[in-house]
């Protein structure tokens, strides 16, 4: 791992000309990914260059690599997304950042300028937001990756954190306390901001309130510990992994369902253990069906479902719109509502607090070099976070 004084010594030597370090190149869906020598191009105005010290492997990089959809189908790529170093340059025109900085990069921007920005109602934003066709630089529609003899690779999801260093968007680099531990805050990235804002900002769950979680890898356990943090009575995780209800009670669940165990449906089962349903669900799996059983299991007159797993499938919901006025209501939830340049600083700050303890979500630590190995782990299960030292 490169310490902050060595990256100031190599700013002179670097900074305005093409860097050649190892990145994680996919040439094609489902093939390994491959450790190789890539050219970094200097930062364009409004961008910046990162020298990556963490990144983990996230299951919307896993859905990438398989080429699930056509929108995630440019090859050669440099995917990852959650990632935390520091700045070893900045391009034209980016004040807020500087050469020495500890930033976590996000995948959903914020510019601070449009009129998304601007608005309390959401943390979208006009240019920079989530866009899972994107795969070049906003400035020239070009990329700032490329093989040795100059084949262009591309970039994934704003970010491309599989790498020894990176280019992004100044609107996607969050700066923090240079006293947080980088490992950990490489988790906020993604999936742990995502399910303890989808508790905190869009369900603002109160205290006394009842959760039902549908799918605990780390999206669902985020929103258990979001939950716990806010004071909720009863947290209820659903899993057909029997497995998970260990893990899910250390951070603050305190019933659990197995589908493959009951002899009707898990709503049903929901409503009874709360009498009626709970006040907010979350669906983290990613499956229509599963999400008609969380918009089920909630209260009529009041009850919420927050979806944050990935749909990748053409399906459309599987639900009536008569059913809605029973008074249940459902909303998505990108990156938990966190504006991330204005917000997310504050978040890291109570997570080094112990507002959300974040070595629990890491299961596992390899060397970059073992990348596939983590990949694996992912694939199997076996893993919530397995956080590669670069």
């Amino acid at each position: 791992m490169g310490s902050l004084s060595n990256i100031d010594q190599s700013n002179n030597e670097t900074r305005g000309k093409v860097i050649t370090c190892k990145a994680a190149v996919v040439w094609a869906p489902k093939e390994p990914l491959v450790i190789e020598e890539v050219n970094v191009d200097p930062p364009q105005k409004m961008e910046v260059r990162i020298k990556i010290l963490y990144t983990s492997i996230c299951h919307t990089d896993l859905g990438a690599w398989k080429g699930e959809n056509e929108s995630q189908r440019a090859f050669p790529r440099i995917l990852g997304h959650e990632a935390a170093g520091i700045v070893e340059s900045v391009g034209e025109g980016v004040l807020d950042i500087k050469e020495g900085d500890h930033v976590i990069p996000i995948f959903n921007g914020e510019c601070g300028d449009c009129g998304y920005c601007k608005s309390e109602k959401t943390n979208l934003c006009a240019k920079f937001r989530v866009n899972p066709m994107k795969s070049v630089m906003v400035v020239d529609g070009k990329t700032r990756f490329s093989t040795r003899d100059g084949q262009p690779i591309y970039h994934f999801l704003n970010t491309s954190t599989f790498s020894e260093f990176t280019v992004l968007d100044s609107a996607c680099v969050v700066k923090i306390d240079p006293k947080a531990s980088l490992k950990k805050m490489s988790l906020l990235s993604c999936g742990i901001s995502t399910g303890v804002g989808a508790a905190w900002n869009t369900a603002n769950v109160q205290s006394g309130s009842t959760v039902a979680i549908f799918g605990l890898g780390a999206l669902g356990l985020a929103v258990a510990s979001g939950a716990r943090a806010r004071g909720a009575s009863r947290i209820i995780g659903i899993d057909i992994n029997k497995d998970k209800f260990i893990k899910g009670q250390t951070m603050g669940m305190t019933h659990f369902i197995n589908p493959k165990d009951l002899k009707r449906p898990v709503h049903e089962e929901i409503r009874e253990l709360t009498d009626g349903g709970v006040d907010y669900s979350f669906e983290c799996a990613g499956n229509l069906d599963v999400l008609r059983e969380a918009f089920l299991s909630t209260h009529d007159g009041w009850g919420m479902t927050i979806i944050l797993g990935i749909h990748p499938t053409p399906r459309m919901m599987p639900l009536h719109p008569m059913e809605f006025f029973d008074g249940r209501r459902i909303t998505g939830t990108v990156f938990g509502d966190f504006k991330g340049k204005t917000q997310l600083p504050q978040f890291a700050e109570e997570c080094m607090g112990g507002v959300v303890n974040l070595d629990e979500f890491i299961t596992h630590e390899l060397p970059f070099s073992k990348i596939n190995e983590a990949f694996q782990l992912l694939i199997e299960g076996k893993s919530l976070r397995c956080v590669l030292e670069l």
